[in-house]
């Protein structure tokens, strides 16, 4: 239950009224006050003090608790995406930052109730991390905790293996094994008289065979389509112990859960923060917080001119939106006018902007949000460019101001994070049963640390050698490990010694 004092619990009351008035719409909030050392707690086990144990949690609370210690970071609040919310606000915070932190928390509220990307979310998920936090410990009681936390590290090193969009994806729709058609193979033909010259008894056979070669051949391909939820595969066909496939369930269902908040980091801090301005400055604060606010407002604002701040980029796009769909500043009419003394006093006072906000913040996600609105206009006067390290300068400095390579660079990076995409090809590669991956290269190669620690721990669960084909250096190359070597070759080539090799033998 909520332990709040009793003016926190009077403005938390009036906090959320005039949220309601604005027209937010949240679960019902739990605000909860704590110390500096139990909101570093909840912050390391990602806002769930229930969660599972294990050392990365220990190592996460160390890193923030010594942070707050010598002063270089402070946790203002945590909110977590359940129904009802949980909220934490600190002890010893002022009362202005307290109101700050409410005002910015139902933001947040209301963008997990309404946003479509968390639609899918557990929402008694606090419940589901006590229960996966039972099973966990039971396993450690059984198997003991070094063996138990030795195989979470593996599941966790490919916990990010997974398919972001499949829980929006109704695959009711299986498709048929029916055999090949002619109509598939076969040169089309206009007029009846015209078949045999077109198609030749001799040319329909040698097509024939070749389509049901080609169809036993994807009967006989396990997967049947390409699988990017790694994890999934892995459960249902890697030889692992019934204890691994609930941990590895567990890792998978706890991936998923975060996944969200990861495609809509923007949007999310961006209309939290727009709604804790709007209604602090016009509804919540009195003359004498006024700057305090702006100064503390203004610190979180803060863009280094080679960085990136979701707070700054969200809230700024949905001030931008809300000002064009009020003036009409949108459609082929706008979009097609060149002068630029009339686009500049263009207003055609239609006051669309609040609706169209709304509207943003229920479809969007952060990948289709900086596509549909992010206009060259806003680059220029936010002074978003791309940038690049001088090794002579020893400095960072401006790459492009092209708008296109701007905008496909925030892209890259928002697209699976700006993670690799790798998905299962053949599980049974070259008929030996090793699991063959591919990697969706988009112009930049794998990190090749990384890429061999990664193909070592799916090793560790599939018990077999793992492949992966990528493009390294410009060049299509399959990369090997086999429990014991580590090899890597030309795609069409043999495998030639590797420098990994060394390593990997070793271990």
């Amino acid at each position: 239950m909520a332990n709040l004092t009793p003016e926190l619990e009077a403005e938390r009351k009036r906090i959320c009224q005039i949220a309601k008035d604005a027209g937010l719409d949240c679960f019902e909030t739990i605000f909860e006050l704590i110390s500096y050392d139990q909101i570093n707690q909840f912050a390391a086990y990602g806002g769930f003090p229930v969660r599972y144990p294990h050392w990365k949690f220990g190592m996460e609370y160390e890193h923030l608790s010594k942070s707050y210690e010598y002063g270089l970071s402070k946790i203002y609040e945590m909110v977590i995406n359940t129904d009802p919310c949980y909220a934490y606000l600190m002890e010893g915070n002022a009362m202005m930052d307290q109101k700050l932190v409410m005002a910015h928390v139902y933001g947040h509220c209301d963008f997990f109730k309404n946003n479509i990307w968390f639609s899918k979310t557990n929402r008694k998920m606090m419940d589901q991390m006590a229960n996966h936090a039972t099973r966990i410990r039971r396993y450690m009681d059984r198997y003991g905790i070094e063996v138990v936390e030795n195989f979470i590290d593996t599941c966790l090193s490919i916990e990010n293996l997974i398919d972001r969009y499949s829980p929006y994806v109704e695959k009711s729709v299986t498709k048929s094994q029916t055999p090949p058609q002619e109509n598939n193979y076969l040169l089309r033909v206009d007029r009846d008289y015209m078949r045999d010259y077109i198609n030749p008894p001799s040319f329909v056979a040698e097509q024939k065979k070749r389509a049901e070669e080609e169809a036993q051949q994807k009967a006989a391909r396990f997967p049947a389509e390409p699988e990017k939820d790694v994890l999934k595969f892995l459960i249902h066909h890697a030889p692992l112990a019934d204890w691994q496939v609930d941990v590895l369930t567990i890792i998978r269902d706890e991936a998923y859960y975060f996944s969200p908040q990861g495609m809509t980091k923007t949007m999310n801090e961006g209309w939290a923060s727009y709604w804790h301005s709007k209604l602090m400055t016009s509804k919540i604060l009195n003359d004498s917080e006024i700057i305090d606010f702006a100064d503390h407002h203004a610190g979180t604002m803060a863009m280094a001119p080679n960085g990136y701040n979701p707070y700054k980029v969200g809230i700024e796009l949905f001030r931008n939106i809300e000002e064009r769909w009020n003036k009409g500043q949108f459609g082929r009419e706008w979009e097609e006018c060149d002068d630029v003394r009339e686009r500049k006093h263009w207003d055609k006072k239609l006051n669309l902007g609040r609706d169209k906000i709304f509207e943003v913040r229920k479809v969007c996600n952060d990948v289709t949000f900086i596509d549909q609105f992010l206009t060259e206009e806003f680059c220029v006067n936010n002074k978003l460019f791309v940038y690049k390290f001088n090794k002579k300068t020893q400095k960072f400095e401006v790459d492009t101001t092209n708008f296109k390579a701007i905008k496909a660079q925030l892209l890259f990076h928002m697209t699976n994070f700006g993670q690799p995409i790798i998905r299962i090809e053949d599980a049974n590669f070259e008929n030996r049963g090793e699991l063959l991956l591919t990697h969706l290269h988009e112009g930049i190669d794998m990190q090749p640390d990384f890429m061999s620690e990664t193909l070592k721990n799916v090793y560790k669960l599939w018990k077999r050698p793992v492949n992966i084909a990528t493009v390294m250096d410009d060049s299509p190359q399959l990369f090997r490990f086999d429990g014991k070597e580590y090899t890597q070759h030309k795609l069409g080539e043999g495998p030639t010694p590797n420098p990994a090799n060394t390593e990997s033998s070793g271990t």
